[in-house]
């Protein structure tokens, strides 16, 4: 008998949490993924910040699962799903045949149909997205020192964040905490503790999915950082001189979009229901309806009351491979039953709010909470000593020593 062939999707906290579920199993296991590196998103924004450097947060996928004998790593992103056929195919017309299936490509960028608003407002989902905006927000201080108008310094002073869910808090309190400490004493034309960080959000609190009273919490935490926040505001324009509210105009040079996500393109060429976000409507056991050879998990999957983060990713994971071995051994599949854990927002220097099961808290015991958190989730020992150093290095000087700026550079003639 051919040994069963399982393909995963993604290697993002589902992926990689359904391939280590899978480490005993007697399949022939393949994970691709379109970069070479798993990466810790929660910290994703302290690369942008300049709090951390890139390889702190991320590894290697190979070298996670190089222990794991029966599993292939592909560097490369699924184009389509051919169900009939049982067969996904990559980028390079090539096909890879499957006898289970988990998708695990997670989330892309929402612009809401104003897709011509993303060059002027970079968001936060790779790597890449992370050098790009910290390159946009030290460049942004480097251009006003050289500005000798002070009208026209204020728009390289002026940041604005999109979006006042978890990324967009921790972006705006972050930028606030730069200007008013990293960067104090640094330049001689201006002073960086007058930069003005604005947070725009549509609805009527900071944190929409958590609790009223934790949303005021963190409002303030804000406001006492620096940060004005404007609520019940909607976007009506970005370019390349700032953000339009109506009849309002904000003059800004670094804009940053933290206003939603959508799902990965994929979970279309599944053919399977979809909810308004495009997430797949998936059965209990996580298995795409009429596909039980097929199984989606993490910010892909629409599952009444799970929140889009990375704890119930690994949860979904681990489940569906369990259900995967199940299936193979000819054993009924089990429902997803998600546990909360908790929720975990930072906005600044032991300024956060936290909510773990009734228990909320806020400021320095919810920072605390936090960074414990974080910390001890990360990949591997090695990162969780580097992070644990240079946060800690951070909280007691206020420094930020990841502020390299690389410009790109033309080619040179040949």
């Amino acid at each position: 008998m051919a040994t069963p062939r399982v393909v995963i999707l993604g290697c993002g906290f589902g992926g990689l949490w359904a391939a280590q579920a899978l480490r005993k199993a007697p399949v022939e296991l393949t994970v691709v993924d379109r970069t070479n590196h798993h990466l810790f998103t929660p910290l994703l924004y302290q690369v942008a910040t300049a709090g951390l450097a890139a390889p702190e947060i991320s590894g290697p996928i190979r070298h996670i699962l190089a222990g794991q004998r029966n599993v292939t790593v592909l560097m490369g992103e699924a184009r389509s799903v051919d169900a009939a056929r049982r067969a996904v195919s990559l980028e390079d017309g090539s096909e890879l045949p499957y006898d289970k299936l988990i998708v695990a490509t997670g989330s892309i960028n929402n612009y809401f149909g104003n897709d011509r608003w993303a060059p002027f407002a970079p968001a936060l989902k790779t790597l890449d997205d992370a050098l790009e905006i910290r390159s946009r927000i030290l460049l942004a201080f480097e251009r006003a020192e050289r500005e000798p108008d002070a009208a026209r310094r204020l728009p390289w002073l002026t940041f604005v964040v999109i979006g006042a869910g978890a990324t967009g808090v921790e972006l705006a309190g972050t930028l606030a905490e730069i200007a008013r400490h990293t960067l104090r004493g640094e330049f001689r034309h201006f002073d960086p503790r007058n930069a003005r960080v604005v947070l725009v959000e549509g609805t009527d609190r900071v944190l929409p999915l958590y609790p009223p009273e934790l949303s005021e919490k963190a409002r303030l935490q804000l406001e006492r950082l620096g940060v004005t926040v404007w609520l019940g505001r909607r976007v009506t324009e970005v370019d390349a001189g700032g953000v339009t509210l109506g009849n309002d105009r904000i003059g800004a040079k670094t804009v940053l979009w933290a206003a939603g996500v959508a799902s990965s393109p994929l979970a279309r060429a599944l053919g399977a229901p979809l909810e308004r976000s495009g997430r797949v409507k998936v059965e209990p056991d996580l298995s795409v309806p009429g596909l039980p050879e097929v199984f989606v998990v993490g910010d892909l999957a629409a599952v009444d009351a799970v929140p889009g983060i990375a704890p119930a990713a690994k949860q979904m994971g681990r489940h569906a491979a369990r259900n995967v071995l199940a299936q193979l051994k000819g054993k009924p599949t089990r429902p997803f039953r998600y546990r909360d854990y908790g929720q975990l927002a930072t906005i600044g220097r032991n300024a956060a709010v936290a909510m773990i099961g009734g228990l909320h808290l806020s400021g320095f015991p919810a920072w605390l909470v936090w960074l414990v958190a974080h910390i001890y989730f990360l990949i591997n020992f090695r990162n969780r000593i580097m992070v644990m150093f240079d946060l800690t290095w951070a909280y007691w000087t206020s420094q930020r020593y990841a502020r390299i700026v690389f410009l790109k550079q033309p080619a040179s003639p040949r």
